[in-house]
Parts: structure tokens; sequence; C-alpha cells
């Protein structure tokens, strides 16, 4: 039950929705790809992204001076469930303003 009221709250609210697709859609991004593709200040954008780690959705890695973010391998059926209808809106997202790690 614990972890069906943490993904209701990471869930809740559209701009993780939109991180959590991006992510999805493209596989790995940073930081600034997700403010600059979303139009979000990097603190807002942050905060997100620590609560969507926090509830074990997204992991990190350091790459050079960039962390970047990507889908857990730690899948389970609500998650899935999710990621099956984040895939419906894909052409909602807005198109990725890629940085320079890639």
């Amino acid at each position: 039950m614990e972890r069906l009221v943490k993904l209701a709250s990471i869930f809740s609210d559209i701009n993780r929705l939109k991180i959590l697709g991006l992510i999805v859609r493209d596989t790995e991004l940073c930081v600034c790809e997700i403010c600059d593709t979303l139009e979000l200040s990097q603190p807002l954008v942050s905060r997100h992204l620590r609560k969507m780690r926090e509830a074990e959705i997204l992991t990190s890695e350091q790459k050079g001076k960039w962390v970047v973010y990507s889908l857990t391998t730690l899948h389970d059926e609500i998650l899935e469930c999710w990621i099956k209808e984040i895939n419906k809106n894909f052409v909602s997202l807005p198109i990725l303003v890629a940085c320079d790690i890639k």
C-alpha cells in the first residue's frame, strides 16, 4: 500500500508526468534538457527529480559534470501501467531541447 501511495503522489503532478514522459521517450536526460524543454526552473525540476528518485522511478548517473536521469530497472505492475499510459501521450510532449553532453 505504501508504494501505491508514493506513486500516486508522484503521478498527481503534471510536471512530474511530463518529466517522466520525456525520460521514457528519450531514454536519459540531464536537468538542463528537462528545464529547457519544459520551460521550468532548475530548482523546481531538481525537486521533482529527487522525489521521483526517492520513489524508485528514476535513477541518476554522473556523466562528467552532468547528472543524467533514466527510468529505473525496478519496474512493478503499477509503474508499468503508468508507463503504458504515458506512451500513449507522447504526441503531447514538446520536442526535446538537447544540451551539449550527447
